[in-house]
């Protein structure tokens, strides 16, 4: 009688049927269930309660007469239904000034992206020379950003008088505070380790920000500039019915003049060109998004 080595269960068993189990995929978790916790959930409520609070207070202090606002509604069809029939007349004059829309719009951009720029490295926490100057700007560009559009545009054409030059300078006050702040977190997100390792190098603070910053973030600044230029269009558009020129002030003087369907046509136009800057930016970030 054989009395030599006996295997175990486990030995015993095939090594094909070992590795078959561990192929087997493992079963898909239940999704979480977010069950109500008042205490959890009570910044929410008072968020909401809030809402509605002011909602209910701003139209007691505006006293609309719903009334009046009812019987005018057939008017605002008949405005509709006239401009939509479009007229042609002096539709080279409102292309001519779509042109000076869009040439306000990219001007104020590219100045816009180079200050942004340069003031949101100086603002990053993470590269600024100083700081103390990070809180500084970042202050500055918030309270920038606070102030709208169009009350830049007005200081500026109080002092410049109307024209294209006022409406670049007015929107590019807002857009080289939108990029000082969003380039600024941008810069600060690039880990440190890449910069220590090329100052490790020898290489100082310019060196730094072309050869670590700026490549980190390229992404986000190119996906960033592609949705400012759509918001400059769109502000560039309304901006010339408070006399920077433009599309803008056609539309406003066809308005004015009871032009209904050129009015009409001249904001079909500006529609479609908008349409197809949301296209060709939102092919942008994909692309980058991607890359």
């Amino acid at each position: 009688m054989d009395f030599g080595y006996v295997p175990c269960a486990e030995e015993a068993m095939p090594l094909y049927d070992y590795e078959r189990s561990r192929r087997v995929p493992p079963k898909e978790r239940p999704p979480k269930i977010r069950v109500a916790d008042a205490r959890r959930d009570m910044p929410a409520y008072l968020f909401l309660s809030g809402l509605a609070g002011l909602t209910v207070a701003s139209l007691v202090f505006l006293n609309l007469e719903w009334h009046k606002v009812i019987e005018r509604l057939p008017r605002l069809g008949k405005v509709f239904a006239d401009m939509v029939h479009f007229s042609t007349e002096r539709f080279g004059l409102t292309l001519l000034t779509l042109t000076e829309t869009v040439s306000v719009a990219l001007l104020a951009l590219i100045y816009g992206l180079v200050l942004g720029m340069i003031l949101g490295a100086l603002a990053a926490k993470n590269i600024t020379p100083w700081k103390p100057l990070s809180p500084i700007l970042k202050s500055v560009f918030a309270f920038i950003r606070a102030v709208p559009t169009p009350v830049w545009v007005l200081l500026v054409l109080a002092s410049m008088g109307f024209g294209m030059a006022s409406g670049i300078m007015g929107l590019g006050f807002h857009v080289t505070a939108f990029f000082g702040k969003v380039f600024a977190q941008l810069f600060e997100e690039v880990p440190g380790e890449t910069i220590e390792a090329v100052r490790a190098s020898g290489a100082n603070r310019f060196q730094i920000f072309f050869a670590a910053i700026l490549p980190s973030s390229l992404s986000g600044v190119i996906a960033w500039t592609a949705l400012r230029f759509e918001t400059n269009y769109i502000e560039a558009a309304i901006l010339g019915m408070v006399g920077a020129g433009g599309v803008g002030y056609t539309i406003l003087a066809a308005m004015n003049s009871y032009k209904l369907g050129r009015a009409g046509l001249a904001i079909l136009v500006v529609f479609v060109f908008a349409l197809g800057i949301e296209l060709f930016t939102t092919y942008i970030k994909r692309k980058v998004k991607i890359g």
